[in-house]
């Protein structure tokens, strides 16, 4: 596993005033909305898998029935996505009745910031999840002055909670160090959790060829879609299918109208999305910007092969390298398939074997380190034993 020397050994659950993890009260206080994007997802399935050991984690965030937001605005760059403005006294209710020992603000967003001066009001942790390089994305959605001022505005806003963080969580080698030249604040490494279907459903049949190819995420500039449009032109001989939603939904239907062999199936839950990974041969993510590649990891753990470029952070997990196929630096999408798809069955299903091994490990690590973080988080708030 990535090293990660912050939190090497579970702190004593006997020490004065720390809980053990069975006694743990977490609140997530996300700005995104659940499972609608990585985040939204990450925190879903994080929820999902710690409510057995904890106990009690709830998740407040936009577009929940016991979350009520007042009014909402597009984010600048994408309508796709909405910026919501909680309901401050109703969010106060709900940690009030929480009373948690710890809350995590995945998003600098206005959820994100509320939830951080409650952490600071109620003297409990604060984790902060690092999730989006603003910097890298800019030149992509906004224009030079517009979007330096914009990442100006969120950089300040990580800032923000940078500082009043107990620790601060990303996914990837690179996101630490970013957070690690803003901050003083400990930055640590974090996993990917899995949706518990995900393990425990059993797998589809192994590939043995390549003949239907899926992409599934946000369909964002960053996610680089006009590849998989142009692969499915050049190789007519294969099925491609796009999952998701987001500002490029209108290039992708037009693509989809005008090929044959490419389909939009819109945006999917995470079951369907289940079962459109393993009704592929190959998910590929060619993104330009990828902080980690959550929907990879998924593929990965229904043990189907997954096709990567190089700005993907999940790269640089040692546990997860075997089982993965990447994009070569001056290689097209297209290229990439037609390399792939030339391996034989054998060749596939142990790529195949491995991913879906690399990606239970990162799963068991990412939960017991998680369980590690929430108790240290805990010990050491300014409330603690109080």
């Amino acid at each position: 596993m990535l090293k990660n020397k912050l939190f090497c050994e579970a702190p004593d659950a006997h020490e004065s005033g720390t809980p053990a993890l069975s006694q743990l009260r977490v609140a997530v206080i996300s700005d995104a909305w659940s499972q609608r994007n990585g985040v939204g997802a990450y925190y879903h399935d994080l929820c999902e898998l710690l409510a057995a050991e904890l106990a009690q984690i709830v998740l407040i965030c936009p577009g929940r029935e016991s979350t009520r937001s007042r009014l909402s605005f597009p984010l600048p760059g994408d309508r796709t996505q909405r910026v919501c403005l909680p309901q401050r006294r109703e969010l106060r209710r709900q940690i009030a009745s929480l009373d948690p020992h710890v809350i995590v603000v995945p998003t600098p967003g206005p959820y994100g910031l509320y939830g951080a001066r409650l952490a600071r009001q109620r003297g409990c942790g604060l984790v902060v999840g690092f999730h989006t390089h603003f910097e890298k994305i800019m030149h992509l959605y906004w224009r030079r002055w517009f979007g330096s001022l914009t990442v100006s505005y969120f950089e300040m806003l990580n800032l923000y909670l940078f500082r009043r963080a107990g620790v601060i969580l990303a996914n990837s080698q690179d996101m630490v160090s970013i957070a690690q030249r803003r901050s003083r604040t400990p930055v640590a490494l974090m996993g990917t959790p899995l949706p518990r279907s995900f393990l425990s459903v059993p797998l589809a049949a192994p590939v043995q060829r390549i003949g239907c190819v899926l992409y599934a995420g946000r369909l964002a500039a960053e996610k680089n879609l006009p590849a998989i449009i142009d692969a499915a032109r050049r190789l007519p001989d294969l099925q491609f299918s796009v999952a998701g939603e987001g500002p490029y939904r209108a290039e992708v239907e037009a693509a989809a109208r005008a090929l044959p062999n490419l389909q939009y199936l819109g945006w999917l839950g995470r079951e369907a999305m289940r079962e459109a990974i393993d009704a592929a041969d190959l998910l590929i993510l060619p993104s330009h910007v990828e902080s980690f590649g959550t929907i990879a990891l998924e593929a990965m753990a229904r043990a189907r092969p997954v096709l990567v470029s190089a700005h993907c952070g999940i790269n640089e997990w040692p546990e997860l390298a075997p089982g993965l196929f990447r994009m070569g630096q001056a290689e097209s999408a297209a290229q990439a398939i037609q390399r792939v798809a030339a391996l034989d069955g054998q060749l596939l299903a142990a790529k195949a074997r491995k991913a879906r091994a690399g990606a239970e490990a990162v799963n068991r690590w990412n939960l017991s380190h998680w369980q590690r973080i929430l108790q240290e988080q805990a010990r050491s708030a300014p409330g603690a034993g109080s």
